[in-house]
């Protein structure tokens, strides 16, 4: 194919997320990516050490994720996750913390359990609860210039509650510590992860390899006359062409639904948006020179498989641990994935020292793993995992529009939320509306609806 209505340049959550929703309007697309696999950094691979199919790193939906499980649905593969409302956190020792939702309306719903865990103390939680509160009425946007360890210290939040509670969700939440990362990013997750309703933070764990879920991707694309490339190398990109090494040059023609001729949608990470757009598209907008200024984050996902059970827990916080989670992969209790985010000072490591670092935090927190033999390991080291909401980000994250007429789409551009597969749909859908001529959030899913007790209490 040489001409096609629109043309995606790269074939991750966000470029899948345009692609699906153009393909339901009846346009032509022509969804271009490098690797033989869609997915970009969410997806799995063949390891030759097990001759398994794993993913690079565990990857989890929400509740919240409204735009992320709407995609799923459009794909056919909502009923591929396994749903929990606990979320189980283990001291060294084993002793387990299970917060889970209890009888009283958001936010107040976690207070039960809270109230009886072990891993924090009673002038802990009452320091929580105080921060929390606080947090309920913020206007996040009026802390995006500052660190979230900045909104924690004017709340009185002591160091040993940072590290037991405050730190494992937003590192894992925003890939960054809480002294680094932007308080506004912090903030959401838990105004809209935590307090917003019941069922805000319920955990979807994929029960299938990551991969699979994109099985039908090709199948919406062809239908509407589109088709999908893998193992395309993309060139140049400019405001209605694609140069690619086997495709040659691609041209976006005029198509019915919008009013500004064919489009072009480049949905890389941001480090690539560089090397591939024209030096006309450059030179006529402001965005590229923005987009520069983004930093990354590195994620770090070791997958271990033991000789004997080991885990009966479907997934863990390891409590003041370097290993922020643990994901049982398996339904023998064998197979384990552990996730350090905020890895940069994992990624100069080799893989036995990290194999023995993530040994030694998972026998602290499940010490009847101590005699069990490892079988099998595999370290993912994603050096670019994320951009880094630090504070001020917000300024270098672009509009999909922009005057170069390329649409960008990816979980780095403006949507509102971190680094996530909920931002990355989120801006696919943005992206798909930009070529539509329609208004940006006009995609978007039913969002998660507030409580009526959050509310009165200022969310």
């Amino acid at each position: 194919m040489k001409r096609a209505d629109v043309i995606i340049v790269g074939g991750g959550v966000a470029g899948i997320a345009t692609a699906v929703r153009l393909a339901e309007r009846g346009v032509r697309v022509q969804l271009m990516e490098s690797r033989k696999k869609l997915g970009g950094r969410a997806t799995s691979f063949a390891d030759a050490r097990s001759g398994l199919r794993l993913d690079n790193c565990q990857h989890v939906a929400l509740g919240c994720c409204a735009n992320y499980l709407d995609l799923c649905d459009r794909l056919g593969v909502g009923d591929s996750f396994a749903w929990y409302d606990e979320q189980h956190w283990i001291e060294e020792g084993g002793r387990v913390s299970t917060l889970r939702p209890g009888v009283l309306p958001a936010p107040g719903h976690f207070t039960g359990s809270f109230l009886a865990a072990s891993f924090l103390t009673m002038k802990q939680k009452v320091q929580i609860a105080r921060a929390s509160l606080a947090m309920m009425g913020e206007d996040r946007e009026a802390w995006a210039e500052r660190t979230f360890g900045e909104f924690l210290e004017q709340q009185g939040q002591d160091e040993q509650t940072i590290g037991r509670y405050w730190s494992p969700v937003v590192v894992s939440a925003c890939n960054l510590d809480v002294n680094q990362v932007s308080a506004s990013a912090a903030m959401q997750v838990f105004q809209e992860g935590f307090f917003a309703n019941r069922g805000a933070a319920r955990i979807g764990v994929p029960r299938v390899p990551l991969v699979e879920l994109y099985e039908g991707v090709a199948g919406l694309v062809e239908k509407a006359g589109g088709v999908v490339l893998l193992g395309e190398s993309v060139q140049e990109v400019g405001r209605d062409f694609v140069k690619s090494i086997g495709a040659g040059r691609v041209e976006a023609e005029d198509y019915e639904v919008g009013d500004k001729g064919g489009a072009v949608v480049l949905a890389v990470p941001f480090e690539r948006v560089s090397g591939l757009i024209s030096e006309e598209a450059r030179a006529s907008d402001g965005r590229f020179e923005a987009i520069g200024r983004l930093e990354h984050s590195s994620i770090l996902g070791v997958h271990l498989i033991f000789d004997e059970p080991v885990m009966e827990l479907p997934h863990a916080v390891l409590v003041e641990r370097g290993v922020q989670w643990v994901f049982c992969k398996d339904e023998g209790g064998r197979h384990v994935h552990a996730v350090i985010s905020a890895a940069d000072a994992w990624m100069g490591l080799g893989e036995g020292e990290i194999v023995k670092r993530v040994l030694g935090d998972f026998i602290a927190c499940f010490p009847a793993a101590r005699d069990a033999g490892v079988l099998q390991c595999r370290v993912v080291k994603e050096r670019r995992a994320t951009f880094a909401p630090t504070p001020g980000h917000e300024r270098f994250r672009p509009e999909a529009r922009g005057t170069s007429g390329i649409v960008l789409a990816g979980d780095y551009t403006r949507t509102g939320w971190p680094a996530t597969m909920e931002g990355a749909v989120r801006s696919g859908y943005k992206a798909a509306a930009a070529v539509l001529g329609e208004a940006d959030e006009s995609l978007y899913a039913e969002p998660v609806k507030v409580g009526v007790v959050a509310q009165m209490l200022g969310l």
